[in-house]
């Protein structure tokens, strides 16, 4: 469970770099891919799945990682805020989108920044940890 875990948590990884890249090359394509988000009952909820997904590798994972209290941490903390956002009407979430959408495009580029550096602790944390394989 914990290397399907770690493949969950690589993936992850992997899609925040693509993200940045493009962020930073096409971001037109980043800004149209992040109006989607909570757009519809069914994104609503499908966000929150892959949220759940990628919390739970964490928690299952971090025994494993370097920095393990940290990654339990953010996992549980993915869990708990995913699972909220389950329990409140998807619309919550679409009116709290629309109001920071326009901050949060703004700020792009630092929110892609913040990615990557996301994306290269969850790597180290896998990689840097204990045995891959379990």
């Amino acid at each position: 469970m914990s290397a399907v875990a770690a493949i969950v948590i690589v993936a992850f990884g992997l899609v925040l770099i693509a993200f940045t890249g493009v962020v930073f090359t096409k971001p037109a394509i980043a800004e149209r891919f992040l109006m989607h988000f909570a757009s519809s009952a069914r994104t609503h909820y499908v966000e929150q799945i892959f949220r759940l997904l990628i919390g739970a590798a964490l928690v299952v994972r971090s025994p494993a990682m370097w920095q393990s209290t940290i990654f339990w941490l953010v996992g549980w903390a993915i869990v708990v805020s995913s699972a909220a956002l389950m329990l409140f009407p998807w619309q919550w979430h679409h009116r709290f989108g629309e109001r920071i959408r326009p901050t949060f495009m703004r700020y792009l580029t630092l929110y892609a920044v913040g990615c990557l550096a996301f994306s290269a602790f969850l790597l180290y944390g896998v990689f840097a940890g204990g045995d891959p394989a379990s």
